[in-house]
C-alpha cells in the first residue's frame, strides 16, 4: 500500500515532493496507520515542455528520503502538474525497478503512466489470466485503453470495480496521458480503513491538490474525496508563464 499525491496548477515543486516524504514517513497521518512508512521506492510524472510528449518520469528503488538527501533536480523543478507516488510493497517479492510506479505499458495510443494505492489480487481473472504476477500492472491494463486518451466513464469503471473478487484493498489511482489526469478513489465498502484509503482534495488560489492525506502546509482547505468518485483534470497546452520554483 502506497500514498501519492497529484499537484495541478502553480505551486512549489520542492513543496510538494516535502508532502510525498512526510506521507511516506506518516507524519501527518490521521488514520489507522496500518502501513506507518512507505520505504519501497518511489516514482514522479511531471509535465515538461522539453520533453517528447510533454511528460517526465522518474523512478527510484530507494526511499524518498533517501533519494531526496542526494538529488537536487526537485528544488529546481518549474512545472504545472506534478504526481508522486510512495510505496510500500504489499508482496515481498514484488519489488525493484520494475514494480516502482509509475506503471507504464507498450502499445497505447498515447503514454499513460499509472500511480496506485491498494492491493488488487483478484484483478488477473478478469484479464483471462491464469495467474496474478503484479496487480499493478493488471489494474493498468484492466481501465487503460489501447486507443484514445480517455478513460471510460465513472460508472463504468466503478461497475467494474465493484465486480472484483474480494480480496482486495484499494482501487485508488492517479493515471495520467499529455493530455489529462484522473484521480480514482474507490475501495470495497468493508474495508477496515477507510480513513488510510480516503484521499483529499485541497485547494489553494492557484493550485488544485489531490493527495492521500492532507497536508497542512500545502493549505487548510482540503475536502474527502467520495468512494467511487473520479476526477478528470485536462491538461491544456503549457503555458508562456513563469510558474513557482523552490523557495
Amino acid at each position: 500500500m502506497c500514498r501519492m499525491i497529484l499537484a495541478l496548477g502553480n505551486f512549489c515543486a520542492e513543496s510538494v515532493f516535502n508532502a510525498a516524504l512526510a506521507m511516506s514517513e506518516g507524519i501527518f497521518a490521521r488514520h489507522e496507520k496500518p502501513i506507518p512508512r512507505h520505504p519501497n521506492g518511489w516514482g514522479a510524472v511531471w509535465r515538461k515542455s522539453s520533453s517528447p510528449d510533454r511528460l517526465s518520469i522518474y523512478r527510484d528503488i530507494r526511499s524518498l528520503g533517501e533519494s531526496m538527501e542526494t538529488m537536487t533536480f526537485f528544488k529546481e523543478m518549474k512545472t504545472d502538474f506534478l504526481a508522486i507516488h510512495v510505496r510500500h510493497a504489499t508482496l515481498t517479492h514484488n519489488q525493484g525497478i520494475e514494480c516502482t510506479h509509475p506503471v507504464t505499458a507498450e502499445g497505447t495510443a498515447v503514454p499513460w503512466y499509472l500511480l496506485h494505492n491498494g492491493f488488487l489480487p483478484t484483478i488477473y481473472r478478469h484479464l483471462g489470466r491464469e495467474k496474478s504476477l503484479f496487480d499493478s500492472r493488471e489494474y493498468f491494463d484492466f481501465i487503460v485503453p489501447r486507443e484514445g486518451d480517455r478513460l471510460s466513464h465513472q460508472d463504468e469503471i466503478v461497475s467494474k470495480l465493484e465486480a472484483l473478487e474480494p480480496g482486495g484493498s484499494s482501487a485508488n489511482a492517479i493515471v495520467i496521458n499529455p493530455h489529462r489526469a484522473y484521480a480514482i478513489h474507490w475501495f470495497p465498502r468493508d474495508t477496515p480503513y477507510p480513513q488510510y484509503f480516503t484521499m483529499h482534495q485541497g485547494r489553494t488560489q492557484e493550485a488544485t491538490f489531490i493527495s492521500s492525506e492532507p497536508i497542512p502546509f500545502l493549505t487548510h482547505n482540503w475536502s474527502a474525496l467520495i468512494r467511487g468518485q473520479i476526477l478528470e483534470f485536462p491538461l491544456q497546452p503549457l503555458p508562456a508563464v513563469s510558474l513557482t520554483s523552490a523557495r
